[in-house]
């Protein structure tokens, strides 16, 4: 059975920047289980056939312009009739002042009401973009997410094969870092995985020898970020000298987090290689690739040798 996430609606309150009009209880204890949002038109009109309560509703101009054709008794009832059904919050927009039936309604049924002198459809975008975020499925991956050249790059692997001090060499050079050790990684939506860390550990890097650090203090804001979207992973493993490792970059290989499927590349580790410039390298070379450019299809072509075109389509599916 999927998990299902909520989010407070304090929180909402403060990222979304609401006044509060009415509030029954503690925004801390109002939970939004919903993504979605409802602009009640059909509603309005006695149609609720298909409403679902779990979502936020809207009131722009256009509802409150419906609303001010009935007689004071008539809008009541209509606002009664929807608000019977107990939606979690009222979001009315423009600066639009509030009818008192529609006051009187949410304190008979405990219902928040909140405003905004924010467009309609620029408040549900920023609700929906919120929400996507906010509930998205997730899981937590071991492992260390970096921002290297615009690119995020989840880099996963045994403990002790150097992440963290991967990590530390990037940060120096300039890149930043999203999370060390745990990423919450969320599906936003089926092109886009977004990483970040839990918020109890976030900017904090286990260095063996040396302790906890927090890399904010020590470099600066701006060797941090909160969130990335995930474009690579980066799996470090130790050098196996049985195995044979991939010099042509011409296969393609994926693994899958959340049902999305994201591009998998292995870098053996063993002492004298510069793992934070081939990092760097593997960065610029995924970012070309998006592009269209493909350096091997290039080289090929210079040698004079054709391309195979079968080989380098394939896509080999990877765990880590």
């Amino acid at each position: 059975m999927e998990q299902k996430f909520s989010v407070k609606l304090s929180k909402v309150i403060k990222d979304i920047g609401l006044d509060v009009s009415y509030m029954p209880n503690d925004p801390e204890s109002i939970e939004i289980f919903s993504k979605d949002l409802t602009r009640p038109g059909l509603e309005l009109t006695g149609f609720l056939d298909f409403f679902d309560n779990a979502r936020i509703i809207l009131f722009g101009n256009t509802e409150n312009s419906y609303l001010n054709r009935f007689s004071s008794e008539q809008r009541f009832h209509v606002i009664d009739r929807l608000f019977s059904l107990q939606p979690p919050a009222i979001i009315v927009t423009r600066g639009i002042i509030p009818y008192g039936e529609l006051m009187s309604a949410a304190e008979k049924y405990k219902i928040p009401v909140l405003r905004t002198s924010e467009p309609t459809s620029a408040v549900s975008a920023a609700l929906v973009n919120f929400l996507n975020i906010e509930l998205a499925p997730r899981v937590t991956r071991h492992g260390v997410l970096v921002e290297v050249y615009g690119e995020g790059l989840l880099l996963v692997g045994d403990s002790g094969v150097g992440k963290s001090e991967t990590a530390i060499e990037l940060i120096k050079r300039g890149h930043r870092l999203i999370a060390d050790d745990a990423v919450e990684i969320r599906k936003v939506s089926n092109n886009n995985l977004i990483g970040s860390a839990p918020e109890n550990i976030r900017h904090f890097i286990e260095l063996r020898g040396i302790g906890i650090i927090n890399a904010r203090r020590i470099f600066g804001m701006g060797s941090v970020k909160l969130t990335e979207k995930i474009d690579m992973v980066i799996n470090l493993e130790l050098w196996d000298n049985k195995k044979v490792y991939d010099r042509m970059g011409m296969n393609s290989e994926m693994t899958e987090i959340l049902g999305n499927q994201v591009p998998i590349v292995t870098i053996p580790v063993k002492p004298g290689r510069n793992l934070a410039v081939i990092i760097e390298v593997a960065a610029m070379n995924n970012r070309q690739r998006k592009m269209g450019y493909n350096a091997a299809r290039e080289l090929f072509a210079a040698l004079g040798l054709e391309y195979p075109e079968e080989e380098a389509n394939e896509v080999k599916m990877v765990d880590f």
